[in-house]
């Protein structure tokens, strides 16, 4: 299916590893001896794949060399499964391991939504030039956290792969293309991945996109466990929506790394999924009422994400490190879509790119 929806200027290829046969998107006429310094790496989000940068990496300046990969159980890439007891490790392992085999020692990271979360950890455990974080994840993971990052209860009730809607997982499986119904991927894309108003020429592909999702045991969503928390259950042990239980992830130590890459953070003011109220959270859907038997806010606030992220990029500026923060009045959850250019200005900024 993915092929279908590569855009001219862009070839997609297989990269063997150790780990994993990796779906790779780069750019044609780009050099692989371009330096490092001019070298950026994108990695996408949950339930999406590399497809998704496609419109960015061609708009990106001729004397870059991009490339896009795509994660475990998304897009061309193989659908091992993954440890979540790992947190994101299992991507970030597997995103190192592919650079290594395109012979990129560091680069220019950009990690949207997941994403940020993936190279967040991977700038943890490897070197890299600067960091863009597109909407990312919480430091402290998605879901079952005070403002501190610390968490509601001791097994992440609320968390993890229990919490994805049982008709969005089937259409998946389905490879359901339609507008029918809220749980269509291609109305959460209008909803959720995009802020309402938003139209783009090239909404097939993306829903292709969200569509190569691996939905096999061990990928999306993932497995649950019983809970006598509300609402009933807690985060598992294997697959996507784990690794971002709070007991497995937490990335909040880039704040004491002793190299620090400069960081953009850019993230819209209309992000229906990251957010201090996320409507992917279930402590603020059952405040809300839409989940019955809600405890209170005092045993499930919602997760201040957007300000969660702002306090440890605040720690990490006052600890030496260079952070700059663009809001988006009226964007979703792609900035990268729905303001390309000021998406793009502000990257080629952030990586010191002159011309």
């Amino acid at each position: 299916m993915s092929q279908s929806f590569v855009f001219p200027g862009i070839s997609q290829r297989i990269v063997e590893t150790p780990r994993l046969r990796t779906g790779v998107l780069e750019r044609v006429g780009d050099d692989p001896e371009t330096s490092a310094e001019r070298t950026v790496v994108l990695v996408h989000g949950n339930v999406s794949s590399a497809l998704f940068w496609q419109q960015l990496m061609l708009e990106l300046p001729r004397e870059l060399r991009v490339i896009a990969v795509d994660l475990r159980g998304f897009g061309a890439s193989e659908s091992k499964p993954v440890d979540a007891t790992r947190g994101v490790r299992d991507f970030s392992d597997d995103l190192a391991a592919v650079l290594e085999a395109l012979g990129i020692g560091t680069a220019h990271l950009v990690g949207w939504s997941m994403g940020g979360g993936v190279v967040m950890q991977y700038a943890l455990d490897h070197p890299v030039l600067s960091l863009t974080l597109q909407a990312p994840v919480s430091p402290y993971g998605f879901g079952g956290t005070r403002r501190d990052g610390s968490r509601l209860t001791d097994d992440d009730a609320g968390c993890g792969g229990g919490g994805a809607n049982p008709d969005f997982v089937q259409r998946l499986r389905d490879g359901d293309t339609s507008a029918d119904g809220q749980t269509s991927p291609r109305s959460v894309l209008r909803t959720g991945y995009v802020a309402p108003g938003y139209a783009g020429e090239h909404e097939d592909a993306w829903v292709a996109s969200m569509l190569t999702t691996s939905t096999e045991p061990g990928n999306y969503p993932g497995d649950a466990a019983a809970s006598a928390n509300w609402p009933g259950f807690a985060a598992g042990a294997v697959g996507v929506l784990n690794t971002m239980a709070p007991r497995y992830f937490d990335v909040s130590g880039i704040v004491d790394l002793a190299e620090k890459p400069p960081v953009l953070w850019i993230h819209g003011d209309a992000d229906a999924i990251v957010s201090d109220a996320s409507f992917f959270d279930l402590n603020h859907l059952g405040a809300l009422g839409v989940i019955p038997g809600w405890p209170g806010s005092e045993a499930a606030p919602a997760q201040p994400m957007v300000s969660q992220t702002r306090d440890v990029l605040e720690a990490y500026r006052a600890a030496g490190g260079d952070v700059t923060e663009v809001e988006l009045a009226g964007v979703g959850h792609s900035p990268h879509l729905e303001r390309p250019a000021e998406f793009r200005a502000a990257l080629l900024e952030r990586i010191g790119f002159t011309g």
